[in-house]
């Protein structure tokens, strides 16, 4: 089965200080062991970079150019299937701002979660599941316990 990739995930598995790391690791490597292949659009690896990057958010950031090196590794990694957004998907992300009334910080997982929606991919790694819970079709995979 394949699962879409959110960057909260992504930022877990690429920063080793990050609380989650640990356990991110642990399950990308169950998943990949029971033979699951992993989505990934490329709003993912500009969020990841923007993250990554940021002072703020980060400790410890990344450079423009590691990040970036990390990001292309993602997307040329064999067990990753790339998703992007089409036609379908770009009306989904309209609907679901307009009749879920969300607002501006909802713009990129909304978009991410229609361009999953699109691609036919149903499982979503995250622990932000707030985000995706709203549209009804997702079948959330957190990274850490509760």
């Amino acid at each position: 089965m394949t699962h879409g990739i959110d960057t909260d995930f992504l930022v877990a598995l690429e920063i080793r200080d990050h609380p989650f790391h640990r356990d991110a690791e642990a399950l990308l490597q169950s998943l990949l062991d029971e033979g699951h292949e992993l989505a990934v659009a490329p709003q993912t690896l500009a969020e990841f970079v923007h993250v990554v990057t940021d002072g703020k958010r980060m400790p410890h950031p990344l450079s423009m150019a590691d990040a970036l090196q990390r990001a292309e590794h993602w997307w040329q990694a064999s067990e990753v299937i790339r998703v992007f957004p089409d036609g379908q998907s770009v009306m989904d992300f309209l609907t679901w701002m307009k009749h879920h009334q969300l607002g501006r910080k909802r713009l990129l997982d909304t978009l991410l979660a229609a361009t999953f929606a699109s691609a036919g991919v149903m499982r979503v790694v995250t622990n932000n599941g707030q985000d995706y819970r709203n549209f009804g079709r997702f079948e959330l995979v957190p990274f850490r316990a509760r």
